[in-house]
């Protein structure tokens, strides 16, 4: 079974912007050759250099309503998926999935959270902060040292807003 990760985000640009803002992220960090384009991302993903599958997808809403984050509604309008490779080493993909996550955040505006199946909450931008996990093993030094200030560290996770 893949490990599936989601940095779902609530933007005001088209999907189509944030896949092109995505690739030329993973090609500044060497993640994507030149060759690999904002419209494979939309179609059927692109894998990066070190086994991660990638795609960005348009988020409808789901017929269950909104979850709650940091005590809001959270409705996702885009979403971008990292499917893990699982031959490959994990904890270096989840290097690059946290590189690309915040380094894409500094380039598309809105609210975020990178989580894995809404449980697992590594990072949250609500109204422009941006809030990393207090987990230490999800931000180890090395992670820590590619985020770019200012940032705080507290957990977060979602909540269904009956409860």
């Amino acid at each position: 079974m893949a490990i599936s990760y989601s940095l779902e985000l609530v933007t005001p640009l088209p999907t189509a912007a944030v896949a092109e803002e995505f690739a030329e992220v993973a090609r500044s960090l060497r993640l994507f050759d030149a060759s690999t384009t904002a419209d494979q991302l939309l179609d059927d993903g692109a894998v990066t250099a070190y086994g991660t599958w990638t795609r960005v997808v348009t988020r409808k809403p789901t017929p269950w309503g909104d979850q709650l984050l940091g005590g809001r509604a959270f409705t996702p309008t885009v979403s971008v998926a990292f499917r893990l490779g699982k031959d490959d080493d994990i904890a270096g993909q989840q290097d690059d999935m946290a590189r690309l996550a915040v380094a894409l955040l500094s380039r598309v505006p809105g609210d975020a959270a990178l989580h894995l199946d809404y449980e697992d909450v590594w990072l949250v931008r609500l109204d422009g902060e941006l809030i990393l996990s207090e987990r230490s093993d999800w931000w180890p030094p090395n992670r820590l040292a590619e985020v770019p200030g200012p940032y705080r560290r507290e957990t977060h996770e979602f909540t269904d807003p009956e409860d």
